[in-house]
């Protein structure tokens, strides 16, 4: 079994491949498209130095309530 990528350009080819699939010639498979923040997560998980603390996150966030609430 060989997997391609196709870009439907007009309607009408939609049609004919899902009348294909009827004929069980060919099976569609919908490709669930990554949102940008699972990249975002994903680039960024990548990059970690490894698993913080809860310390060290909870330390973050008091330091950056501290900075926001002087203002």
């Amino acid at each position: 079994m060989e997997t391609i990528r196709i870009d439907i350009l007009n309607p009408k080819a939609k049609n004919i491949l899902k009348e294909l699939a009827d004929l069980n010639l060919i099976k569609i498979n919908k490709e669930k498209k990554k949102s940008d923040f699972s990249v975002l997560l994903k680039k960024l998980r990548t990059k970690s130095k490894g698993e913080i603390s809860l310390e060290e996150v909870t330390k973050e966030v008091e330091e950056v309530r501290k900075s926001r609430y002087a203002k």
